[in-house]
């Protein structure tokens, strides 16, 4: 991704310019301003990444952060606003030529929708910053004994802290999962972006987390970019109980339920462990419904083939923008946001409750903190 990224926003930044900037009735020299203003958005990845520390994780101030994701955001939706219209432009240009010509050429058009770029980002970089709301769902489990019936658990998931959301932003998470009185918490990978020295304090209000069961998280692909085997040992010290291919049981009243979590395939890259389900499932008695917690949604067949009653992932970020999720779910085995029926599992793809700060947009699909409520049939 880091050597194509700056192809396509290279590409997008010659198509904003061509459509949007030249045909401005505006000096010259003001188009060639706003075309390097652009062109200085469109590559805020590099930039941040090459001087201000990595592509995962910049080290700027929050403040500074919001702007940029800001200012990206208005010429990464300018230049998809302006496909559209074009698009739209053409197609309207086949069987009425004046309303295809007015569309792809009238300035009221073009100006509407920098505008109308302008606003989406405003309301996109607040969707993504903001604090999540709770997402409550009942999901049916066949085989869940009646002493889980009513069982709730929370699901946090891509939290990734980092400078974009900071230690108050994660400890108000925190307090509003607590708040819940939870059976048991799950984090389903991406807490954290960054080394642990650099989000030590970020990631602190993690300890604070409080269900009957404990916490239990997976790690996500952002893990293994910054020292994962130290990231390991920095969330078991907050006290949270990191499955890598491994499971635990929970028992009530005499009944048992199973919650089993995989590592993440970008292990492979760097020579750890990579996602093994055998392992994670090894040694569960028969009849005992599992929950499986994998940070991406893309191998549920497989897990449902398996025996797997219910689970639960995140990496989507339910696609950050409706339409272009279609692209996400493409690429994530056509799963991306909400509750699947896998053969005889049931999926839920969490939106995330945070997002990588790279694109800190979210329009029509909101984060979440998921309250999980389960049934026996």
């Amino acid at each position: 991704m880091g050597k194509l990224l700056p192809l396509v926003m290279g590409v997008l930044w010659l198509y904003a310019v061509w459509r949007f900037v030249w045909p401005l009735s505006a000096p010259w020299a003001t188009r060639l301003v706003l075309a390097l203003v652009l062109l200085l958005a469109a590559q805020y990845h590099q930039i941040t990444g090459r001087y201000f520390g990595t592509l995962a994780s910049p080290e700027l101030p929050q403040p500074v952060l919001i702007a940029l994701a800001w200012v990206f955001g208005v010429f990464f939706l300018l230049a998809l606003l302006l496909l559209l219209r074009d698009v739209l432009g053409v197609l309207l240009w086949l069987p009425w030529r004046g309303a295809g010509r007015f569309v792809l050429q009238a300035p009221a058009v073009r100006l509407a929708v920098g505008a109308l770029a302008l606003v989406l980002s405003t309301v996109g970089v607040w969707q993504a910053v903001r604090v999540p709301y709770v997402k409550t769902i009942a999901v049916t489990i066949p085989g869940l004994p009646s002493a889980f019936d009513g069982y709730r658990l929370v699901q946090l998931t891509d939290l990734h802290a980092s400078r974009l959301l900071p230690e108050a932003w994660q400890a108000a998470v925190v307090a509003r999962t607590n708040r819940l009185d939870p059976d048991l918490i799950v984090i389903t990978g991406d807490l954290a972006d960054g080394t642990p020295q650099a989000r030590a304090a970020d990631v602190a209000p993690l300890a604070r987390l409080r269900a009957r069961d404990g916490v239990i998280a997976i790690p996500g692909n952002h893990e293994y970019y910054a020292d994962y085997v130290h990231w390991m040992s920095a969330y078991r010290a907050l006290g949270l109980t990191m499955l890598e291919n491994a499971h635990v049981l929970i028992s009530h009243e005499g009944r048992t339920l199973a919650v089993a979590g995989l590592t993440d395939r970008q292990a492979g890259a760097f020579g750890l462990l990579k996602p093994d389900l055998g392992a994670a499932l090894k040694g569960i008695p028969e009849g005992v419904p599992v929950i499986l917690l994998e940070h991406r949604p893309g191998d549920a067949v497989r897990n449902a083939q398996a025996g797997v009653a219910l689970q639960l992932s995140g990496h989507t970020h339910g696609g950050q923008i409706l339409g272009l999720h279609w692209i996400t779910q493409w690429a994530n085995g056509g799963f991306v946001s909400g509750l699947y029926r896998v053969g005889g599992m049931t999926l839920y793809v969490s939106n995330g409750t945070g997002l990588w700060n790279g694109l800190a947009l979210r329009l029509g699909r909101p984060s979440e903190i998921t309250q999980i409520v389960l049934r026996a049939p």
